[in-house]
């Protein structure tokens, strides 16, 4: 494919996925159970945390865990007591288990008790083009809480050549504002432009297909690569691409 064939490819691609029909078999459909905005905001933090393995596992687990906090995310994360904590402790989702969950409520509370919100945290320390400072300051904020080092793992630091997938992904949720439905927009502080592709298997196995990614690994390196051939085809929104990158993958084994 030419470079002149790729960029209408991807577009029509990007049509065919980002529309309602998506989240019912994607994790995102957890925060779209909600209005609040906070709600929305710890659900799909939450959920974006486990996404990882089989998707049906983590959409089932994803649900457990709103159930297990009332349905009510937020509420549970800033007036829980420490008893409610405990029905937390027998939550596992592959390497993610209760004391993860705990110290997660607690982190996401000192996050909007002591730092004004997710989004006021993530809209700090941006740089051109790029979260990935943005996300690795986040991280040691998030952590400031006292914690199990275990629990690190968690949250993936995009200075320590990770991809980050599932933080980019839970970004991209957040800031995209196009109106298909499927993304929420609720964040106005962070532009589009500065996201970058939540790269997993999926996704990087067909952009290499395409010829997006030389890189033969999913780190940090990785996405730079394909963060700046997806600026190439839209300076402006390159994340969108990642629905064409990943419904190519899973939907059409491409």
């Amino acid at each position: 494919m030419t470079k002149s064939e790729l960029k209408p490819f991807l577009d029509e691609k990007v049509e065919l996925y980002n529309n309602p029909n998506f989240i019912e078999s994607d994790p995102i459909q957890i925060p779209h159970q909600f209005s609040l905005k906070e709600d929305i905001e710890v659900a799909g933090f939450l959920a974006a945390t486990i996404a990882w393995g089989n998707r049906k596992m983590i959409i089932q687990n994803s649900k457990k865990m709103m159930n297990l906090m009332g349905d009510s995310p937020y509420d549970f994360v800033m007036n829980h007591q420490e008893y409610h904590l405990e029905k937390l402790e027998k939550f596992v989702h592959r390497t993610f288990n209760g004391g993860d969950f705990s110290t997660f409520i607690k982190g996401l509370n000192h996050i909007y008790t002591n730092h004004n919100g997710l989004e006021s945290v993530f809209s700090k320390n941006i740089e051109e083009n790029s979260m990935q400072k943005s996300i690795s300051e986040f991280k040691k904020i998030f952590f400031e809480i006292e914690h199990q080092n275990r629990t690190q793992k968690h949250i993936s630091d995009p200075l320590n050549n990770s991809a980050a997938k599932r933080i980019n992904m839970f970004l991209r949720w957040m800031v995209r504002d196009d109106n298909k439905g499927v993304d929420f927009g609720i964040w106005n502080t962070i532009p589009t432009s500065a996201l970058s592709c939540p790269l997993d298997v999926h996704s990087g196995n067909v952009a290499r297909k395409l010829e997006l990614l030389t890189r033969k690994q999913n780190d940090a390196k990785a996405l730079f690569e394909l963060d700046s051939n997806l600026r190439n085809l839209d300076p402006n929104d390159p994340v969108k691409y990642d629905f064409a990158l990943f419904g190519l993958g899973v939907f059409e084994k491409f």
